[in-house]
Parts: structure tokens; sequence; C-alpha cells
């Protein structure tokens, strides 16, 4: 929430509306899944055959998803040319499991009792009723930014908790869990970086420690560091940061694309304090 009070009206709008469209496409797809008995079955099934590191793993991707909806909105930009973003496609049946997976964790949290029936006819029934209601309350007639983003907020929060829990997610200088740990840079990130050429010659690699001469082509990062190539491609196959300030590339791993955005998002908050 401090990250979003950095915003500006016409940026807070262009969120809020961004964030109702993607909560408009889940339900739509839920609402999709709920109308099929067959297809609800099936994803039902596929969650029951998953162990519980494989549905934090479906919880992750989703945080991931929503994390990167924020900080593209809330991000400052200060680089010219910034990192592409790697690509996080989800099957569609992993999307289905995951959206089935919040609305029992929801309906848990909120109505236990209601999922003590074993039929799952009987809950595809109340799960529908759960969905047609918040959709009502969602309609976009008359919402104001508060109505869609506290609930993504909030439910950000939730899975973020969740994952941190699950043992995935500790502070950096920790090094416990999946999360706090080095990962690789992304490739995709990787052969984005731009090729420069060295004008003035005097700058030293602070990998191998020798000048970078004149005329030779090196890695520039986003932070405008730049490194040999030689030097620093073994280095981004190892870790995400920028050898001299510590500045994170996007990374493939989820768990650490998460703490990474997180990262990210209590930054842009903690500067709405210091103004």
């Amino acid at each position: 929430m401090a990250a979003l009070s950095t915003l500006t009206p016409p940026q807070l709008s262009d969120l809020t509306h961004s964030i109702f469209s993607d909560i408009h496409h889940r339900h739509h797809r839920l609402s999709a899944l709920l109308s099929s008995p067959t297809l609800f079955s099936l994803t039902l099934h596929h969650l029951h055959s998953l162990s519980l590191p494989q549905k934090t793993l479906l919880i992750a991707r989703n945080l991931l998803s929503s994390l990167r909806h924020l900080t593209l909105h809330l991000h400052p930009k200060p680089y010219s040319s910034p990192p592409p973003i790697p690509s996080n496609t989800l099957k569609q049946k992993d999307l289905d499991a995951i959206l089935l997976l919040l609305l029992l964790c929801e309906t848990r949290q909120h109505n236990p009792e209601s999922l003590e029936t074993e039929s799952p006819a009987e809950w595809r029934g109340i799960l529908s009723k759960l969905v047609s209601d918040t959709m009502l309350r969602n309609s976009g007639i008359g919402f104001y930014n508060g109505s869609v983003l506290i609930p993504y907020v909030e439910m950000v929060t939730r899975c973020w908790r969740f994952v941190g829990e699950m043992g995935y997610c500790c502070d950096h200088n920790n090094g416990d869990g999946k999360m706090g740990r080095e990962v690789a840079a992304s490739a995709a990130v990787v052969v984005a970086l731009p090729s420069v050429e060295v004008r003035g010659g005097g700058v030293e690699c602070v990998i191998c420690k020798e000048e970078m001469r004149e005329g030779r082509d090196v890695c520039e990062f986003p932070c405008e560091h730049l490194f040999h190539w030689i030097c620093i491609l073994p280095w981004l196959r190892k870790r995400n940061t920028c050898p001299c300030c510590r500045f994170e590339l996007p990374t493939d791993d989820v768990f650490g694309e998460i703490q990474r955005l997180w990262d990210v998002l209590i930054k842009v908050g903690n500067r709405s304090f210091d103004v």
C-alpha cells in the first residue's frame, strides 16, 4: 500500500483499470470452469494429484504474475533500456488449477463448513454461487479504486505469506529456503544486454581487475556499469546482480523473481516515506 501511495491520480487510474481487466479475465475463466462438470472434475483431479510443494509452486507463479502486474505500473524507470521480462506463460490446465485452488482456500477460510461434503458436484454448486456473488459486487458499475486495489493487494499479501510459511521465502541475508539464495540471470535478459564501445579508456572491469581498452566492445548493464563480456557471462550464469551496485536483473527462477519484484515494491514504498 505504501508503494501505491506514490502513484499520481492518472497512474492510479491506469493501474486500477488494468487490475480490473485482469480480474474480469480470471472470473470469466473461473466461471467457464465451474459451469462445466467435466472440466471441474478434471481440474479437481489434477489438484489432488499435486504434492504440497507443487501446489506451492502454483501459488508462487500466480504471485509472480501479480507482482509483475504491479511493478509494471509502480516501478520507476530510471534506465533508458529496462531489461526484458522473462516469459512465464502458464498452461491452461495450470491456470485453471491455480484459480480453483485459490477459490477453495478462500472458501475454506471464510466458510469452512460449506466444503465438509465429500461430493465434488456439491462443491461446484457452492463455489459457483460464491463466484457469482463476487462478480456482482465487482461488476464495475460505480466502482472506485479501493474496491479493486485493496482486495487485489490483500490477495498478493496472502500468497506471499503462504509461500513464506511453506519455507520458500526468507531474508536475503539469511540464505535459507528457496528465496535468499543466488540465482542466475534470465537467459533472455542476458541476450538482450547491449554491447557498447569503450570510449576514453581507463575503465576497470571489476571482475578481472583489468582495464577495458578504448574501442573494445563490452557489456553494459541497465545501471550503466560496464564489464568484459568474457567476465560477465560466467558471473550471470550463477547470479543476477551487478558486481558493482547489486542492481538485480530479472531471473527465470520463480522464487528468485518473486523476491526481486517484492524488493522493488518495498523500495518504492520506502521512498514515499523519505520524501
